[in-house]
């Protein structure tokens, strides 16, 4: 698909603000991720690039999965407490399955996880030893550059195994859906809110796959770019390189019952299949407030 050739006119009435993202810089260079307990990092270059981010806050029924690759929806949810990690396992994904199932009438839903992320210091949580870091159901620091979290051989493997661990007797899918179900639970305006991506407009300029490795200590400089046999089976995400085609929204001034929903790769490319995404500082509010959000990733299936 390529970029969009022109802006519906509501779209181009949405309010503006400029912000800073970061992007992979062009070249040939190892791409990595690693994040232990409070902290990530990646290898390789990055800048970061003054771009137009529009707010599609006032005109959120605007937006559709099919068109943009994202959407806002409605969700009051009854967790009460995001920090109680039992109440979340036991409560949230489910929630969030059976809405995904309203939103795309898909057959079958499973979580595959959950995060939260602040803009907060944690500089103190990194510093704690850990053993065994499991990179779910944690806090986070946002994540900091154009990226979606699964390129097309991730993608297709953990659909492949999600459907033979949950299904064994199904007969089999006919299409599926990766995605992020995205909320945040502290009090608007939040200073580091998160930006998405018209997919419509992800094609055409540069990107790479980056690879995840999942640590309890970072390893040295030297070590994090050393050849890793198999690196290529790995789980890695797609991250792009500054193209000024890509159009830019966020949604000011969420509530605890908003719900961004956004694709990782949608295996109907008929449609719009995947959304770039990223965290961005908003400077249009003087008075925002620290950003909590839970993140959920799931699989949809079509059988």
């Amino acid at each position: 698909m390529g970029a969009q050739t022109g802006a519906d006119a509501i779209e181009e009435g949405a309010r503006q603000t400029r912000a800073m993202i970061r992007f992979v810089d062009p070249g040939k260079f190892v791409t990595r991720r690693y994040v232990s307990q409070g902290k990530e990092m990646n290898t390789g270059t990055y800048s970061d690039h003054e771009v137009t981010v529009r707010d599609g806050m006032p005109m959120r029924d605007h937006f559709t999965l099919e068109t943009h690759g994202f959407m806002l929806g409605k969700n009051p949810s009854a967790v009460r407490d995001f920090h109680d990690k039992a109440q979340v396992d036991a409560v949230y994904e489910r929630e969030v399955e059976e809405h995904i199932r309203q939103l795309t009438g898909a057959s079958k839903v499973f979580a595959r996880g959950w995060m939260i992320r602040t803009s907060a210091d944690l500089s103190q949580r990194a510093q704690e030893k850990v053993e065994g870091y499991a990179h779910t159901g944690g806090i986070q620091p946002p994540a900091g550059e154009a990226h979606v979290d699964l390129n097309e051989a991730t993608a297709r493997r953990m659909a492949e195994m999600t459907y033979a661990q949950k299904c064994p007797d199904g007969p089999g899918f006919k299409r599926f859906l990766i995605s992020s179900y995205w909320r945040t639970f502290s009090p608007p305006p939040q200073d580091v809110p998160l930006a998405v991506c018209d997919g419509r407009t992800s094609f055409g300029g540069e990107e790479k796959s980056n690879t995840l490795f999942i640590v309890d200590d970072f390893p040295s400089e030297e070590e994090t770019v050393k050849p890793i046999p198999g690196e290529e089976q790995m789980m890695a995400a797609s991250i792009f390189s500054h193209n000024p085609d890509m159009r830019w929204w966020y949604f000011s001034n969420m509530q605890a019952d908003d719900v961004l929903f956004f694709k990782f790769f949608d295996s109907d490319h008929s449609v719009t299949w995947r959304c770039p995404h990223t965290a961005f500082r908003d400077s249009s509010f003087a008075d925002a407030n620290i950003r909590e959000s839970i993140e959920c990733r799931s699989v949809a299936f079509w059988e």
